[in-house]
């Protein structure tokens, strides 16, 4: 039997590395076990936030890839605040410098009033006149838009309002409902731009899904309809085939980019209390592996933790998994902002079936805190309860002493690649029969 065709439309795509690139390109893995042929339109010259060719190894051979020239004003604006050429643009607001001059503001208002829905507007229109053409030679069952960037799913509605083909638009963070949306110092009709934007797409695309419940829960409060949720994941096929030993000392890991909102300044301030016992200041060492925002370094400086700090700034997927391997706990900060609660990283899913137990600073009653409760994982403890976090810390700390610190997961398999592959083809075939 003939397989079915999907076209996703992605940004971020190998040899581009980071959080965005991982959820398509596992789905794309698997896909073609499951009936489906993926036919990945991605741009050829994206700006990167960093470069992992380990990735493309994941891209099956029966895919087809599509890239075509992106023009993006990245140029200019690295220009305009003084950067150089071959910088590369940080996620979100994240700040390695001490702060936003007059010209950052600047830049962040013409990217929140002008560039609508984000910088890649400019690929909207080309996009959907090349996969015009495509699709009038090729058949395609089914269109899938992953975004951020929004101008994916942009691409998207254009084509089903020229076509009528089924579209799956997948949303892997909030669109108006972003912690940094406020940020961007929108004026009135910018915002009414992007709220209408967010809602057209909702309400075309033939299914919505989110990463977690309450982001789903958020759109249908837009759109009034039903959102699928389908989580980010773990590839099994990712942990190391060889033993790997545990670090000699009790290390504290958190993988992926550090923002100011997810400095964890209760977890140093426990911790600053703590090295004034001796054992526990030889035994200590925190691993921050990412991108860290000025504001956490100076919180390090400030708690006397600098000297127990091991800053990494990037490794390739298979190095970073080793990492979670080899770490004693494994940190898992959650924004603290107003939307804290639907947050799932992409980081927490891999952490998962690492076997080291997760410290979760963020809110209890969040998405990521009711699963690591279901699966007994690890500890979650709000960003300003030093009580409890020093708790946490000292029985990971004792256990670690003991040689007895580890975890008994249960139920994870729900949330493996392949599994949720499968969950993804059961809405691509119940939208295209």
């Amino acid at each position: 039997m003939e397989r079915k065709r999907v076209l996703i439309i992605s940004y971020y795509w190998p040899p581009s590395g980071g959080a965005g690139v991982q959820r398509w390109l596992k789905f794309v893995k698997y896909l073609p076990e499951s009936g489906w042929l993926p036919v990945v339109y991605t741009p050829s010259n994206g700006e990167m936030p960093v470069i992992d060719t380990s990735l493309e190894k994941d891209v099956p051979a029966e895919a087809i890839i599509i890239r075509r020239p992106i023009w993006e004003p990245y140029h200019l604006y690295k220009k305009f605040v003084g950067k150089k050429k071959d910088e590369k643009i940080n996620t979100g607001f994240l700040n390695e410098g001490k702060g936003s001059g007059l010209t950052e503001k600047i830049s962040v208002w013409l990217r929140g009033n002008l560039f609508i829905p984000d910088a890649r507007k400019f690929w909207i229109t080309p996009s959907i006149k090349f996969l015009s053409d495509y699709l009038g030679k090729n058949k395609i069952d089914a269109i899938v838009s992953t975004g951020p960037p929004h101008s994916m799913h942009l691409i998207a509605l254009g084509l089903k309002k020229r076509f009528n083909i089924p579209w799956l638009a997948d949303f892997r963070d909030p669109w108006t409902n972003i912690d940094f949306y406020h940020d961007l110092m929108l004026s009135k009709s910018a915002d009414r731009k992007h709220h209408r934007l967010e809602k057209e797409v909702l309400l075309n695309a033939s299914a919505v899904v989110s990463i977690g419940k309450t982001m789903a829960q958020e759109f249908e409060a837009i759109a009034h309809r039903k959102v699928d949720v389908i989580t980010n994941g773990y590839d099994n096929d990712d942990m190391p085939k060889e033993v790997t030993e545990k670090d000699n000392k009790f290390s504290i890991a958190h993988i992926g980019t550090m923002v100011k909102t997810r400095n964890p300044i209760t977890l140093w301030k426990v911790l600053k209390q703590l090295i004034d016992d001796k054992k526990f200041a030889a035994n200590l060492e925190i691993k921050l592996v990412g991108k860290i925002d000025f504001a956490v370094r100076k919180s390090l400086e400030e708690s006397g933790l600098m000297p127990f700090t091991n800053f990494i700034d990037y490794l390739n997927h298979d190095e970073v998994i080793k990492v979670q391997v080899q770490s004693q706990v494994l940190l898992l900060m959650l924004n603290s902002t107003k939307n804290a609660k639907g947050i799932l990283t992409g980081k927490f899913f891999e952490y998962m079936t690492s076997g080291r137990p997760i410290l979760c600073i963020g809110r209890e009653d969040g998405d990521a805190a009711e699963i690591i409760s279901e699966t007994n994982i690890g500890i979650v403890c709000n960003h300003d309860d030093e009580v409890k976090t020093t708790k946490a810390v000292l029985d990971y700390y004792n256990s670690y002493l003991g040689g007895k610190l580890a975890v008994q997961s249960k139920d994870i398999d729900r949330y493996s690649r392949k599994a949720l592959t499968k969950q993804l083809v059961t809405l691509l075939e119940r939208i295209t029969t």
